[in-house]
């Protein structure tokens, strides 16, 4: 009789104690962000008192009415030593989250491209996934990805599950974010938590809150009150459903890969990118955290032949926007015929430079491509100098066959361009007195322009022509 009654308490007691909820983004295996205060919160009993433990620290606080709660542990070294987080509701063990590191956290956003999981798509390769994925088991990086949803309402919570990184797990997560997950944990031997939030073929504007998107007038609201099928291109739906929920969780910053379904709004995307930028600092409210983006790739995207170079340019524009930001080219890797380039690699290491170089202060290599810094003109000859080439640029061997100039007809042709010193010269017989430059200002194209340490420059143009 003794016996059933102490486990009969014990029943009770573990009932009790299991009214604590918390967040999905709150679960094993889990990265907190370092040397920064960390907010967690969940729901509990009405007027509960919620106490949690964690490597030394034992904070306080009391559930409201409802039994919403919400406290912040003190900013914490980086930690490589799994351990467990504890949340006691009225002084009784209620939760218990294992394995949990205390490292750099990194949000990934976008579209397909961003989307695009290790193993790759049907008939899609990604570049040595094989060996990738084979070679993945890494203690010190986590990974989440929220499942796809979309709401005309915020929602507090979303489904995903931090995983640990090991084969199976790194097959069916995003390419580009885990390429720069890994470089990040190479190069600072820190634990990386990368949290994806993509969906193929979306656009910009379902990842901007109500308040952010209502900036722009050019944006048409959606009814609130619609009733059927919510499509995941309507404004706000994306983010009131797949980054809401984690808004407060502790960051270093993002990273994004979105941009081919905005391609035929360049002028809007221009003012639309960092829109978005600054709706997430403003949300989360920890100041302005890095934010870097790749530029979409080169794809023949049909008979117009130009509208994915005045997206590119978009991008280009925008990534001088706003502090602590920056853009990863691609221009050397796309492919023709297909719109997810096979070499992810590339893109997750150059936005890795951009974090490593300006978020992180990393030096003695280069985080961005050449970018024009002066056109002059002298008779029919041009020069064109760069920034971000402080040790010269290059075509590693091969001719420069992307750049075109025009005169005051506005008729380009290819230019004859050959390297000189501190830049390059270009030059066609047939414009005698050029006024224009562009370089792989095309749908499709390879670009052949880089600097020394390899980076390839994004396409540009010098005049404003329609």
């Amino acid at each position: 009789m003794k016996t059933y009654l102490t486990l009969f308490i014990a029943l009770l007691c573990a009932c009790a104690s299991a009214a604590v909820k918390l967040p999905s983004i709150f679960s094993d295996n889990m990265v907190l962000q370092a040397e920064a205060p960390v907010a967690i919160w969940g729901k509990a009993e009405p007027n509960s008192t919620i106490e949690i433990a964690f490597l030394g620290q034992l904070k306080k606080t009391d559930a409201d009415a409802k039994g919403a709660w919400r406290l912040k542990l003190d900013a914490m070294p980086k930690n490589k030593t799994p351990q467990n987080l504890q949340i006691f509701e009225s002084g009784k063990l209620s939760k218990t989250i294992k394995n949990v590191l205390v490292g750099e956290v990194w949000i990934t956003g976008g579209q397909s491209n961003m989307e695009m999981p290790m193993k790759g798509y049907g008939n899609q390769p990604i570049l040595g996934s094989n060996e990738a994925i084979a070679t993945s088991s890494n203690p010190e990086i986590r990974m989440f990805t929220v499942k796809k949803a979309s709401s005309l309402q915020t929602q507090s919570d979303f489904e995903g599950t931090w995983m640990v990184c090991e084969p199976e797990n790194v097959s069916e997560f995003s390419a580009t974010a885990y390429y720069f997950g890994l470089m990040l944990n190479k190069a600072l031997k820190v634990p990386i938590g990368l949290i994806n939030s993509s969906w193929g073929g979306t656009r910009i504007e379902p990842w901007i809150s109500e308040d952010g998107i209502k900036k722009f007038e050019f944006v048409k609201m959606p009814d609130k009150n619609q009733q059927g099928p919510l499509s995941q291109q309507t404004p706000t739906v994306l983010f009131n459903a797949m980054i809401s929920p984690m808004v407060g969780y502790g960051i270093k910053g993002a990273i994004w890969y979105q941009g081919e379904s905005n391609r035929n709004e360049a002028s809007d995307y221009v003012k639309l990118m960092p829109g978005l930028i600054e709706n997430w600092r403003s949300v989360w409210g920890v100041g302005d955290f890095s934010f870097f983006y790749v530029q979409i790739a080169p794809f023949d995207y049909g008979p117009s032949g130009l509208n994915s170079a005045y997206l590119r340019e978009a991008q280009l524009k925008a990534s001088t926007a706003l502090q602590n930001i920056g853009m990863a080219s691609i221009m050397d890797i796309g492919e023709k015929d297909c719109i997810h380039p096979a070499n992810k690699k590339a893109g997750g290491d150059r936005l890795a430079w951009l974090a490593l170089t300006n978020t992180y202060g990393m030096k003695g290599f280069t985080g961005a491509g050449p970018v024009l810094k002066e056109m002059t003109v002298s008779g029919s000859m041009v020069k064109l100098t760069f920034n971000n080439a402080p040790n010269g640029i290059t075509s590693f061997g091969k001719e420069l066959s992307c750049f075109e100039i025009a005169g005051s007809n506005k008729r380009f042709y290819p230019a004859i361009a050959s390297f000189s010193l501190g830049g390059i010269t270009l030059y066609n017989s047939s414009v005698a007195e050029p006024i224009a430059v562009r370089y792989a200002f095309k749908d499709f194209v390879v670009g052949d322009l880089f600097n020394i340490e390899g980076i390839p420059a994004s396409s540009f143009r010098t005049d404003s022509w329609e």
